[in-house]
């Protein structure tokens, strides 16, 4: 029985595939090979076709693949801007959403600020950051979890007056590719995929 996730990828990839923009690859920021669509997503290969969403090989049924089925599906055709970076409260209806992001995608790394500092390079690596760095704080990661959205981490350590910080901005022009929505969770996904690489 498929899960609430796998019906709404399979949805998507419906509305999605029945008519396809002409420029679906320019789009995404993906290479076409037949019916299918490559892309480096959350840090992996990834394929989107008709008949669904795969992540390294293997089947995409879960959160991150409605991710991808939602950005394939709202990708607009202009590039990505990076500056200004917005932070989650400056989009335009965040509010009841706001509670959750800092939860599950800032507060979440507070505890590990000094170990992200020393994995740095595996961190930039694995998370696709885009050339060029932006110094912000004590450090940050500027990381590129889908082909045209942009995240800007900024971290603080802790001292004797204050305790450690992690604060995650947008790229300026974020929404034109994804939903509100989906854009607290590619934080939190990326989030996540960060404190993965850190154990």
């Amino acid at each position: 029985m498929a899960t609430n996730y796998e019906t709404i990828i399979r949805e998507n990839l419906t509305r999605l595939f029945d008519d396809p923009p002409v420029d679906l690859a320019e789009r995404m920021g993906a290479q076409r090979a037949g019916n299918s669509y490559r892309l480096r997503a959350f840090g992996e290969d990834c394929s989107l076709s008709p008949e669904g969403i795969r992540f390294s090989g293997n089947p995409a049924t879960g959160p991150r693949g409605l991710l991808v089925s939602l950005y394939a599906l709202n990708a607009g055709s202009e590039p990505m801007k990076t500056v200004p970076f917005r932070s989650f409260r400056e989009l335009p209806g965040s509010m009841p959403y706001q509670g959750a992001f800092t939860s599950h995608t800032e507060r979440v790394l507070v505890p590990q600020v000094q170990a992200i500092r020393e994995h740095i390079p595996r961190i930039n690596q694995a998370l696709d950051a885009p050339e060029g760095r932006v110094e912000e704080g004590d450090f940050s990661l500027l990381l590129q979890p889908l082909p045209k959205i942009a995240l800007l981490y900024i971290f603080y350590l802790p001292d004797e007056e204050f305790p450690a910080s992690a604060t995650c901005l947008f790229s300026a022009n974020a929404l034109d590719f994804m939903p509100l929505d989906g854009l607290a969770d590619v934080g939190e996904y990326t989030s996540r995929a960060i404190l993965r690489l850190i154990r």
